[in-house]
């Protein structure tokens, strides 16, 4: 009997079916530079208590769905790196919101958790870009604690390296030096995941030069995987990637290759709507989030053809 589970990230599709424009149900309400600089801080509480009330909302209808591994959106909170908590106008208001979430996420034995965006390099040669780095991971782990999240890697921030220079092994070594840097809440959340380019990182090189360092968790990407074996099985590499868990039911990410399956002009890389392969385990329990475009849609569909 398969005993892992499936979730999705950020976006539900699937919610919003028959509802009207004024009604869909939206966990990334945003605004650009221009607008945030008019408008200030109080727009931006008003967007994330929209957001927040619609996160609920998606928690209530995948519990409804059996769904109980669930991506939440980083753009829940707009502009995140230019503001401390306690200085948006309604932070009392926010917070209950989050705490009411994560009860609910807790309540319902969920397992939740974040995937800040690329431009996050804590590995950066640039000063600046590391000190906003660090600025927002330590903000994801904050976001967690006032969820009421446990500390582990049950509640994941997962990230990229997302930088080669000068070198491979360099880069790798600088992102470890400055793991040190993260707060404790953070240090104790964070995961890295293998990348699909060549000249990237692989399970392997994640196993040695990182994992082995500083001891945190690897996030096995099937898609990635397939595009950057780097000479070794998939077994090899889901269970050398598995390992570092320990404890912890290992996270996993599953998509299929769009230019394969659904546009041939696409790149390899891309993923497609929907999944075309099983995600095969060989026995181990994980946890996998499926990254399709179309979401939990995508999920439903996974159910009925591999499950």
């Amino acid at each position: 009997m398969n005993m892992n589970r499936i979730g999705y990230c950020c976006i539900s599709i699937g919610i919003n079916e028959g509802k009207s424009k004024k009604d869909q149900v939206m966990v990334n309400r945003g605004m650009v530079r221009r607008t945030f600089d008019t408008k200030g801080l109080s727009y931006v509480s008003e967007l994330i208590i929209l957001n927040l009330k619609d996160t609920l909302k998606v928690l209530e209808y995948n519990v409804k769905n059996n769904i109980y591994i669930y991506r939440m959106s980083s753009d829940s909170f707009p502009w995140l790196s230019e503001y401390k908590f306690n200085d948006l106008p309604n932070i009392n208001t926010i917070r209950k919101l989050l705490f009411n979430i994560g009860k609910y996420i807790k309540d319902n034995k969920m397992r939740c958790g974040f995937h800040p965006g690329p431009y996050l390099v804590i590995a950066s040669e640039n000063p600046l870009v590391v000190e906003k780095t660090i600025n927002e991971l330590n903000k994801h782990a904050e976001l967690m604690d006032l969820l009421g999240l446990d500390q582990t890697t049950f509640y994941p921030i997962n990230i990229h390296i997302n930088t080669t220079k000068p070198t491979r092994e360099l880069a790798a070594e600088r992102f470890c030096k400055e793991f040190e840097n993260l707060s404790e809440s953070c240090k104790k959340r964070l995961v890295v995941e293998n990348d699909d380019g060549l000249n990237q990182y692989s399970v392997k090189m994640l196993h040695e030069w990182v994992h082995q360092v500083i001891d945190i968790p690897i996030t096995v990407d099937s898609l990635h995987y397939q595009c950057h074996p780097d000479n070794m099985s998939w077994e090899d590499t889901l269970r050398l990637g598995t390992s570092t868990w320990k404890e912890v039911r290992p996270l996993t990410h599953h998509s299929s290759s769009k230019k394969i399956h659904e546009d041939t002009t696409g790149k390899l890389t891309a993923h497609a709507d929907f999944l075309y392969e099983k995600f095969e385990s060989f026995d181990i329990e994980v946890d996998i989030e499926l990254e399709c475009k179309q979401k939990d849609l995508a999920l439903f569909r996974y159910r009925k053809e591999y499950i």
